[in-house]
């Protein structure tokens, strides 16, 4: 189904570039009134850029991560990959610290690990390249999984999605959102919607203004207004992306999704999980054992730096939650189709 797919139309959208002396990240704290790029001149800024949510998105996050070392090498001197890699431990600490749950940025940092081990005089050559491969390995597995995704929706379906998986979280097309693109080109999804995705408001500012971009046209609920949307029968799916697959199946995504995943279910609604293999954690058992962000309280006190909760209350703010596997119907990434995933369908794709 590739073919059927115009991605001049369908995948406009880049949050990263890399100019060969720096990284621009798009700023998707201002999206979606300011397009702006912000530049990183060393490692330490993609760090700060990543735990800022600046750059933000499982996949974007370990590709920004990638270039962060090879901005990094740029200020150290070694003979060697071996020699290098000990230099460059700390930077690579400190961005692996900038966001802890999403499995991609260990990912990526391990790739960078293992390339420039066994690199010569030409190491940072080596670390330079593997950045651009993860990059263009990711665009390329959104567009296989936007194809598979796709397959599995009937023409003529509503889908309801949750916080941002499309380019602004990836290297272009997008995880969840790329589905529901390559849906909307194929004529088998009519209508897309959004949830708003508190407290960072992801669906509002960033999905949307997406769809915008590629002229689809989406309708942007409030998170609490899902069930009912489910109840009137508009929608057949929901569609979210994951920052951690579990050896089990369990994922975890955005705050909200698991309440998603509940109420589809109790709806007669299909729940598809879209992320890269990069994704999936053999080593973390179930979703027990993932840790879980928690980001400053003071995020749930305002909406937009106006503050909307009365002084001196407390608050929680988790903001990621797990889905078990027993209420996803189907985890799609660029390897195929896991449908209704356990732990014996995930070792049979994954390995153990």
């Amino acid at each position: 189904m590739d073919n059927v797919i115009d991605f001049d139309r369908y995948d406009r959208i880049r949050p990263i570039r890399w100019t060969g002396d720096s990284l621009e990240l798009l700023d998707q704290r201002k999206l979606p009134f300011v397009v702006e790029y912000v530049r990183c001149d060393d490692s330490d800024a993609v760090a700060a850029a990543i735990h800022a949510l600046t750059v933000r998105g499982a996949p974007a996050i370990g590709i920004a991560a990638g270039w962060g070392v090879v901005l990094a090498s740029r200020t150290v001197e070694a003979a060697n990959g071996v020699e290098a890699a000990a230099k460059l431990e700390p930077a690579m600490q400190r961005l692996n610290a900038a966001r802890p749950t999403a499995v991609n940025l260990a990912w990526a940092l391990a790739r960078m690990r293992r390339v420039l081990t066994a690199a010569g005089s030409d190491w940072r050559a080596v670390l330079e390249r593997e950045a651009q491969a993860i990059a263009e390995e990711d665009l390329a597995a959104n567009r296989r999984m936007g194809a598979l995704g796709a397959a599995l929706i009937p023409p003529g379906s509503g889908v309801l999605t949750h916080c941002n998986t499309g380019s602004l979280a990836t290297a272009g097309f997008g995880t969840a959102l790329g589905v529901i693109r390559a849906g909307v080109a194929e004529g088998r999804i009519d209508k897309v919607y959004a949830g708003e995705t508190r407290p960072w408001l992801q669906g509002a500012r960033l999905t949307v203004w997406e769809l915008q971009q590629d002229g689809i046209d989406p309708t942007l609920i409030a998170d609490a207004a899902a069930s009912h949307l489910m109840k009137t029968g508009q929608v057949q799916w929901v569609i979210v992306g994951a920052d951690r697959i579990c050896a089990n199946g369990d994922t975890a995504n955005k705050i909200g999704t698991y309440q998603l995943a509940i109420a589809a279910r109790h709806h007669g609604l299909k729940f598809m999980v879209v992320a890269p293999s990069s994704t999936v954690d053999m080593e973390t058992p179930s979703g027990d054992a993932i840790h879980i962000e928690e980001r400053d309280p003071g995020e749930l006190f305002g909406v937009g730096g106006v503050r909307t909760a009365a002084e001196q209350v407390g608050a929680w703010n988790p903001v990621f939650d797990v889905t078990p596997h027993e209420l996803i119907d189907a985890i799609v990434t660029e390897r195929g189709v896991i449908e209704r995933p356990d732990a014996a369908a995930m070792k049979a794709a994954f390995g153990g």
